[in-house]
């Protein structure tokens, strides 16, 4: 069931003239607008196309959106879900038996401020999927400014000299293999996070990286880098799943690509999206294609969030979705958190294949408290085993919210 919502990039994209961006988000712009499109942008043939007649924007000093977070709070959370409550005082409302850790569907994710956003107030991606899934406890190891590559100014990547809280930092750290304390100094829940998270009880382990790596111009993979592969996204990315692996062989692996983004000059003037415009090394959609790449070629899952993803953010709906050209919105996080909770409910016997294939949401109807269900009829045209399985009471998840009653 690898490699969900696949549809890799066919080239590598040329790369034209210099301009100089920032972070602030504008519409309405005059520079290849055809190639930004609701519909059809995000196919490969037509970054193809928009590198052969040179519409490639190289913006060689594109300004990093910063995040403002809160005063960071705790990385750690157990959400419980069960049916939809009945309407009662709560004083009445029987009380849930406690449930046994072993029990817990335990998820890790571990990325970026895409991951981190929303943390303090826990409307981050993490907290958000969690309470769509049964019984979860999660962990938000996400930490804003990260790449998924060992920064170049750190030469030395001896495990004893160990310095950097980038994605193998993480890894490092929940193999026991660094100073925690030290590497995280400044980041007291990601370190009582690290140290608390049993390895052998992971079942999921979701790891978002790429816009970092992508403003600060890391190499994409060997073929732009001689030295060592772990100053590459891919080989960032490599390295530290394999290290997810050995500590946890149990767990599933789900690689997210970085998401879509729009780009603007210093006077806020729109250049293109992430499909065109370069930082002097690539485009975005190549971080992600590689992204996807590493998913493929190491068997884990991927969930891609730039090119065949399984919702409407382009330039039209970017307003909605993204707060400053690059970060997510809370809808936007909201709508992220509903797809990412059909990989583990799939894998967890809580909903059909179906839901989680089938799923597919356009912001504008989007409403955070719906429940997405492929009707009966339809499971069982697409999966007659597992719409027998349903109404044979299995997919208990699913058949708390509607699934099994249509008529």
């Amino acid at each position: 069931m690898k490699n969900i919502y696949r549809k890799a990039f066919l080239a590598m994209l040329s790369l034209s003239f210099m301009l100089t961006a920032c972070s602030s988000q504008a519409k309405g712009s005059d520079t290849a607008e055809e190639y930004v499109n609701e519909n059809t942008l995000a196919t490969a043939e037509q970054s193809d196309a928009a590198a052969e007649d040179g519409s490639i924007v190289v913006a060689e000093n594109l300004i990093q959106p910063t995040l403002e977070q809160g005063a960071a709070s705790a990385s750690t959370s157990t959400v419980t879900q069960e049916a939809p409550a009945e309407e009662a005082p709560a004083e009445e409302a029987p009380a849930e038996p406690e449930k046994k850790e072993d029990d817990r569907c335990v998820m890790v994710f571990i990325g970026d401020s895409q991951m981190e956003n929303g943390l303090s107030e826990r409307t981050d991606i993490a907290h958000l999927v969690a309470e769509r899934v049964p019984h979860a406890k999660v962990y938000n190891l996400g930490i804003g400014g990260t790449t998924a590559c060992v920064e170049m100014s750190t030469s030395d990547t001896d495990l004893d000299n160990w310095d950097s809280a980038s994605f193998n930092g993480i890894c490092y750290g929940l193999a026991g293999k660094i100073d925690v304390d030290g590497v995280f100094a400044n980041r007291e829940d990601v370190r009582h996070a690290i140290k608390e998270i049993n390895s052998d009880k992971v079942d999921y382990y979701f790891i978002e990286y790429g816009a970092n790596d992508f403003f600060q111009k890391m190499p994409l993979d060997n073929t732009q880098h001689d030295g060592n592969d772990l100053h590459t996204y891919y080989g960032g990315l490599e390295r530290g799943i394999n290290t997810l692996k050995e500590i946890s062989p149990q767990a599933k692996i789900v690689v997210m690509t970085p998401f879509y983004g729009i780009y603007t000059d210093g006077n806020g003037k729109y250049l293109g999206d992430s499909y065109i415009v370069s930082n002097g090394v690539d485009t975005l959609a190549n971080y992600a294609r590689k992204a996807l790449n590493v998913a493929d070629d190491l068997d884990v899952i991927d969930f891609d969030a730039m090119n065949n993803k399984p919702f409407d953010l382009y330039l039209d709906t970017a307003d909605e979705y993204l707060m400053d050209g690059t970060h997510l919105t809370l809808k936007g996080r909201q709508v992220v958190a509903r797809l990412l909770a059909h990989i583990p409910n799939f894998y967890e016997g809580n909903e059909p294949y179906d839901y989680l294939e089938k799923d597919y949401v356009k912001i504008a109807e989007f409403d955070p408290e719906d429940y997405f269900r492929v009707p009966d009829s339809q499971l069982a045209e697409d999966y007659p085993e597992q719409y027998e399985r349903l109404k044979n009471g299995d997919y208990e998840w699913a058949r708390q919210h509607g699934a099994g009653s249509d008529e």
